[in-house]
């Protein structure tokens, strides 16, 4: 597998443009990334500008504050998955997580695993910056009961992204059968390979023309 297979090319900033999306699936098909990850309104048609192609449609749900009701994230997966998506990226309920109600955790990853209910991978964004590393095992823990497939650290939008000590972290706490992605602030190749090392199975990224290609970019996400 390249580094480029690794790598989520993402655009998730609320003033995206319809040009912006062109651009990014454009640049997934000439470097070969996994998938684009856009917004829930950009499925359709990502998916459509992809076709024919092997890059993958993921997406963002209750995203990017966690605070969603079950319900809605649960039918938001269904229906960007009906739109096209093959992956579906959710944030936890992070207050809830903090407040101990693992309960409530747990069921809401599981809502939003049958959603999905093996037409799309289910990643889960713990939004570690916000967590203690006793809350970043019980998460990541609560999202592998939940069926889960992969847990990522970060949505890119709060306080801090992903750390290679926070992959390692999660990577021990999952085990070898289930993903790690990290996201936030993944900029360079060195950083990359950083996470890689740190046992990341994919990369999220807005960065990643400049990372494949050995470049910094000053990118947010």
């Amino acid at each position: 597998m390249t580094l480029a297979n690794k790598i989520d090319h993402t655009a998730l900033k609320p003033d995206t443009t319809n040009e912006q999306i062109e651009t990014l699936c454009n640049e997934a098909k000439e470097y070969g990334f996994f998938s684009v990850c856009v917004n829930p309104t950009w499925v359709a048609y990502a998916k459509e500008l992809l076709k024919g192609t092997d890059v993958a449609v993921c997406t963002v749900i209750g995203f990017p504050l966690g605070a969603t009701a079950t319900a809605v994230k649960a039918f938001e997966a269904k229906y960007t998955i009906e739109k096209g998506a093959t992956e579906v990226d959710m944030v936890i309920n992070i207050g809830a997580l903090k407040d101990g109600k693992h309960d409530v955790v747990q069921k809401d990853i599981e809502a939003v695993v049958q959603a999905a209910s093996g037409k799309a991978l289910v990643k889960v964004i713990i939004e570690t910056c916000l967590l203690t590393d006793e809350e970043k095992e019980t998460a990541c823990q609560l999202a592998v009961v939940a069926g889960a497939d992969y847990v990522k650290t970060s949505t890119g939008f709060s306080t801090g992204g992903a750390t290679a000590e926070d992959i390692a972290l999660m990577r021990k706490t999952v085990g070898p059968n289930v993903g790690v992605k990290a996201s936030g602030g993944v900029r360079d190749l060195e950083t990359t390979q950083a996470m890689i090392d740190a046992g990341a199975s994919r990369i999220g990224a807005s960065a990643s023309v400049a990372i494949v290609n050995g470049e910094e970019s000053n990118s947010d996400y």
